[in-house]
């Protein structure tokens, strides 16, 4: 924000200023026209790593979701952060962790937020003999550090703090593999402290509450996954959130919502017209027509040039390895096999160099280096730190170079990823697919998954010294195409006619909308997300 020109700084406030109005008119038509009945258990919302002065489209979720409850005369309640923790996720600044959060705007923006609904705010408070324990501590003691939580909390087992905060570390300093410097450290006991906090006022909270039900996002990001393993402990469900796989819409779970759990029937098989809306959204995508999370990735896409074809002509066959980013949360469910993708890219790196004959495109995965979301453990890094361009067998595309995947993929012999949604498209158009990570469709038979390091090398290897096409199982193709469908149509949640995009890049603002319009009756996103959470049901729209 700093680095924009004031006329684009007054222009991102005015629509700041214009969404907050969309939102004091939602909030007082709900307010209007809801009667939440006193006498049953609320459902508790939680949200802190969302946003801070914008709406982001977990942020929206939350709104929404809350007041389709309240319309349906269902209690709601927020927990809610008020300079509630010395360090927060979105609030660190990675180049001075010693920087306090920008508390003052993110307050201001959650009271516009949570103004339809009771909320239970909580402040930060530190705990001196916690923190004494934390001083002289190595990271490596960080990472595995427990405490026990107050008797009357009625919590036995000790909450693995470390474990809950290490995600976030990563995903705040854009790595996986830390420094053990004292940067580092000193965020990593700030967190600490903070999430303690979380944990002890969750404590009270949900005692106060005694809701149904949790909602929060995400359950990775550190306050929402100690609010989470409290309230499990507790035994109270929870329910996490994260975007859709279609623009403006959500994955909800009661499971971990970043793994994205999907359950097919196994007797379900795509109609006519299913395979129809199918076709016509893997065209869209196959050109790059797509984005996630309110990104479009390709703002272009080109197709394989006359000097990649010369070159490819010298070898005897092509494949592409798809990278991911490091410290995406994702990679905590995906690194089973291999302890994180770059020790994956080591042993690709020892096949690549027995394998002269074949021709490897490594690509760095395009929201690698998106402009605040840098990577600072990066392919590119990786790349140079091993010297990969001066291979004669590699090609390296970086991830601001628009080169087609899909047109690789086709020319491939087989594809290599680590848990890219870019391996279950290229089972889609029939390819072979060694995967060296755990992605969401790695639990459906459509790629290759080896349980080792040592199988993961001995399958590549055989697929490289096999002559002609590698055999794809029919089923293989059937299961992507299942998989896609319910990814698409009835596990991502449309919220699109209740959002449209903001001025400032992966934000969102309310549409004009009547109240109507949140009702279950006339929303079957809203029937849907009550239905999950009030009654236990699977979040998948129905086939109407």
């Amino acid at each position: 924000m700093s680095n924009l020109s004031l006329f684009d700084r007054l222009r991102l406030r005015w629509a700041d200023l214009h969404g907050n109005r969309r939102l004091w008119r939602a909030t007082r038509q709900v307010l209007s026209h809801s009667r939440p009945d006193p006498g049953q258990q609320p459902v508790a919302f939680f949200n802190a790593s969302t946003r801070l002065t914008g709406v982001s489209l977990n942020a929206a979720f939350a709104f929404l979701v809350a007041s389709g409850l309240q319309l349906a005369n269902i209690p709601v309640v927020y927990f809610a952060c008020r300079s509630g923790m010395s360090r927060c996720v979105l609030g660190t600044d990675r180049d001075d962790v010693t920087k306090s959060p920008p508390c003052t705007g993110c307050i201001a923006q959650a009271q516009h937020l949570f103004g339809h609904a009771p909320v239970v705010w909580f402040e930060y408070m530190k705990d001196e003999a916690l923190d004494r324990r934390l001083e002289d501590l190595s990271l490596d003691r960080l990472v595995e550090f427990q405490a026990r939580l107050p008797p009357e909390s009625g919590i036995k087992e000790s909450i693995p703090l470390g474990k809950l905060v290490l995600p976030s570390i990563r995903w705040a300093l854009r790595r996986h593999q830390l420094q053990d410097d004292e940067a580092t450290r000193l965020l990593f006991r700030e967190y600490l402290l903070s999430a303690w906090r979380v944990a002890t006022e969750t404590i009270g909270f949900l005692e106060m509450t005694t809701p149904r039900a949790f909602v929060v996002f995400n359950g990775i990001m550190f306050p929402e996954a100690t609010a989470r393993w409290v309230a499990r402990q507790r035994c109270v469900r929870v329910i996490t959130h994260e975007v859709g796989f279609q623009p403006y819409s959500g994955f909800f779970s009661e499971q971990a919502a970043t793994a994205y759990p999907i359950e097919i029937p196994a007797d379900f098989e795509l109609s006519a017209e299913q395979n129809g809306q199918l076709d016509a959204n893997l065209e869209n995508r196959f050109q790059g027509k797509f984005s996630m999370a309110g990104i479009r990735f390709w703002p272009e896409m080109h197709g394989l040039d006359e000097a990649f074809e010369r070159k490819a002509d010298n070898f005897r066959q092509i494949v592409p390895v798809f990278t991911n980013v490091v410290y995406d949360t994702s990679q905590v469910h995906a690194n089973t096999v291999f302890p994180h993708m770059f020790a994956w890219l080591d042993q690709v790196l020892e096949i690549i160099r027995a394998h002269p004959e074949t021709l490897f495109v490594v690509r760095a995965h395009p929201d690698e280096m998106r402009p605040g979301k840098e990577s600072r453990e990066s392919v590119p890094g990786w790349v140079e730190r091993n010297r990969i361009r001066e291979l004669p067998n590699v090609v390296f595309v970086d991830s601001n170079q628009y080169l087609s995947s899909y047109e690789l993929i086709q020319g491939s012999k087989f594809v290599m990823v680590y848990n890219s949604s870019i391996g279950l498209e290229a089972a889609l158009l029939g390819r072979a697919v060694l995967c060296g990570g755990k992605a969401r469709f790695t639990a459906y038979p459509m790629v290759h998954f080896p349980q080792s390091q040592e199988e993961h090398r001995q399958l590549a290897e055989e697929f490289l010294d096999l002559a002609g096409e590698i055999g794809v199982p029919a089923e293989f193709q059937r299961n992507a195409r299942r998989f896609m469908y319910y990814q698409l149509f009835r596990a991502s949640l449309p919220f699109g006619e209740f959002l449209e995009a903001h001025k400032r890049p992966g934000y969102v603002r309310l549409r004009p909308f009547s109240w109507r319009q949140l009702t279950p009756k006339q929303s079957p996103t809203v029937r849907t997300l009550l239905e999950g959470i009030l009654e236990g049901k699977p979040f998948l729209l129905g086939e109407e």
